[in-house]
C-alpha cells in the first residue's frame, strides 16, 4: 500500500511515516499542497494521503480537492491543529475520509488507516467491480465517470454515520435514489424507508402530514392521525423539494433536527423522533437564505455532508451502460430481445443534453422500444430532437453520421459563393469540433465512432487548429 503525507513540519511527517512504516506501508513525503500534487502526478495515485490544512503555497484543502479530482478512489486524511467544525466540514465535503486533530496520535492513526482500507474495499467494489450501487432489492445507481464514482464514495462513509444530509442535483438526476442507497447501506436498513415530496403537499397541510396530528385539533379532524416522522421510527425520512416548505415549518423542521422531538398538531406531549432526515432541492438555496425565504440555520444544519449529483450532460461516458440497463429493464417488462443501440441512435444520444437528466433517457429507451421493431434500436426509432442532432443518411464510410450543422443551410444561401473547397473543410471542421464535444475531447472515442484511422483524426485536428483538451469535460 502506498501512502503519502504531507505536512510543512519535518518532525510531524517523521511521526506519522514512522508509525504507518510499522505496518510496513510504503511512505512518500510532501512539505505542501504542491508538491503533493507533483509527487501524484510522477508516481501515480496513491492509496492514502494524509494532509494537513495550513501549509504555504496550496492550502491542504486545496490540494484534497486537485487529489480527488485526479485520482476519486485515493482515500484522503486531513490533519490539522485548529478544531473547527468548518475545516471539518469542507474537508469532508471535497472527499477526504476523515480528520485528525494534532497532536497526531499514533494509535489513532492505524485506526483510521484500518477503517479506511475497509472502506475502500467496499468503494472498489462499487467502483471498479460493477460499476454501480445496488441497493434494496436490485435498485442501482450505474455509473463509471469520475463524478458519479466521488457520489459513490460518499454513499458509503454516510452509510456508515448518521448526521442529516442534503441531496443536490436537478430534476431527473437520481436524487431519492441516492437517499434510499444511503439507508440501504447503513444500520437504519431494517427500519422503514419513508419519502415526502414537500412541494405536493399544501401549505396548511404539510405540519399534519409530517408530525401528525389529534382528534378535533382542526376543522376536519374526526381521528388521530400519525405523521410520516413516526412512520419512519427506526429508519429515514426523504424530504424532497425541501426548498418550498415555508418559513413557518422551516422553524418546526429545525427544532426536530436540533432536540430529536416534535409536536402533533394539537397536541400536549412532545414525541421522540429516532429517524435520520435526508433532503433534497434543486433549488439555489444560497440565493433563497439571501432573500430570507430559507433559513440559514436550516442551511447549515442539514449542509453538514451534501452531496451534488452531476447533471446527464456532464457524465455522457455513462450514457451507454445506462442505455444498456434500461434495455435490460424493458426487455423483461415487454418480453423483447433487444440487443442495444446502432451507432447512429448512440450518437445522437451523446449529443443531447438531456434537460430532463436520467428520467428523460428512461423515457426515450421505453419510447424506442414501443417505436422499433428489429431487435436493435435505430435513429429513426427515437424522438425527433434527437434525431434532428444528427444525418438522416448514413455517411459515406458506414459508420456514424455526421453531426447536423444549423449552419448547414446557411453554406448554401449565397448561390454566388458555392465554393467547394472551402464549404467542405467548413463543414469538415465543424464536424470535428461537433464530435470532440460530444466524446469530451477524447481523441481515441472520437476517432473510433467517426470511423477514422487516430492518425487522420491528429492530422485532420493539426490542419485546422483544433486542440481537443478544449473540449475535455473536467468530472
Amino acid at each position: 500500500m502506498r501512502i503519502l503525507v504531507v505536512d510543512d513540519d519535518e518532525t510531524l511527517r517523521f511521526t506519522v511515516r514512522s508509525t504507518l512504516e510499522t505496518r510496513a506501508y510504503k511512505v512518500d513525503e510532501a512539505e505542501n499542497g504542491e508538491q503533493a500534487i507533483q509527487k501524484a502526478a510522477e508516481c501515480g495515485p496513491y492509496d492514502f494521503v494524509f494532509l494537513d490544512v495550513n501549509m504555504p503555497k496550496m492550502s491542504g484543502l486545496e490540494a484534497l480537492a486537485a487529489i480527488k479530482d485526479k485520482s476519486p478512489s485515493t482515500t484522503c486524511l486531513v490533519m490539522t491543529a485548529y478544531s473547527n467544525v468548518q475545516d471539518a466540514v469542507t474537508a469532508i465535503k471535497h472527499g477526504a475520509f476523515d480528520y485528525l486533530e494534532k497532536p497526531i496520535d499514533a494509535e489513532r492513526i492505524l485506526q483510521l488507516v484500518d477503517s479506511a482500507v475497509e472502506a475502500n474495499s467496499l468503494i472498489q467494489q462499487v467502483s471498479f467491480s460493477a460499476p454501480q450501487l445496488e441497493f434494496d432489492k436490485g435498485r442501482k445507481i450505474i455509473g463509471s465517470s469520475g463524478s458519479i464514482v466521488k457520489v459513490f464514495e460518499i454513499i458509503h462513509r454516510l452509510a456508515k454515520v448518521e448526521t442529516s444530509v442534503l441531496i443536490r442535483g436537478e430534476s431527473g438526476t437520481g436524487k431519492e435514489l441516492v437517499a434510499r442507497a444511503i439507508h440501504f447501506n447503513s444500520h437504519r436498513m431494517k427500519g422503514p424507508f419513508v419519502a415526502v415530496n414537500c412541494a405536493a403537499i399544501p401549505e396548511n397541510l404539510i405540519e399534519s402530514e409530517l408530525f401528525g396530528h389529534e382528534k378535533g385539533a382542526f376543522t376536519g379532524a374526526d381521528r388521530r392521525k400519525i405523521g410520516k416522522f413516526q412512520f419512519a421510527e427506526g429508519g429515514t425520512i426523504f424530504l424532497d423539494e425541501i426548498g418550498d416548505i415555508s418559513p413557518q415549518m422551516q422553524v418546526k423542521l429545525l427544532r426536530v433536527l436540533q432536540e430529536r422531538m416534535f409536536t402533533p398538531v394539537g397536541g400536549n406531549g412532545e414525541i421522540k423522533a429516532d429517524v435520520r432526515v435526508i433532503a433534497a432541492t434543486n433549488r439555489p438555496l444560497e440565493k433563497m437564505i439571501e432573500t430570507e425565504s430559507f433559513r440559514s440555520d436550516l442551511f447549515y444544519r442539514l449542509n453538514v455532508m451534501p452531496i451534488t449529483l452531476p447533471p446527464l450532460r456532464d457524465r455522457r461516458e455513462d450514457i451507454p451502460p445506462l442505455s444498456d440497463f434500461m434495455i435490460t429493464k424493458f426487455n423483461r417488462l415487454h418480453q423483447r430481445t433487444i440487443r442495444g443501440f446502432d451507432k447512429r441512435a448512440l450518437a445522437a444520444m451523446r449529443l443531447y443534453n438531456w434537460p430532463g437528466n436520467i428520467r428523460e433517457l428512461e423515457n426515450v429507451v421505453e419510447h424506442a422500444f414501443i417505436i422499433e421493431s428489429s431487435d436493435t434500436i435505430k435513429l429513426e426509432s427515437l424522438p425527433d430532437h434527437l434525431q434532428s442532432l444528427v444525418e438522416k443518411k448514413p455517411a459515406e464510410a458506414g459508420g456514424v453520421a455526421a453531426p447536423a450543422s444549423s449552419n448547414q443551410g446557411d453554406m448554401l444561401q449565397n448561390v454566388s459563393d458555392l465554393n467547394y473547397p472551402q464549404l467542405k473543410e467548413k463543414f469538415e471542421r465543424e464536424f470535428l469540433i461537433r464530435a470532440l464535444k460530444a466524446f469530451d475531447g477524447r481523441v481515441n472515442q472520437t476517432a473510433e465512432h467517426t470511423q477514422m484511422t487516430k492518425v487522420t483524426l491528429l492530422r485532420k485536428l493539426e490542419k485546422y487548429g483544433i486542440d481537443p483538451k478544449q473540449y475535455h469535460r473536467q468530472h
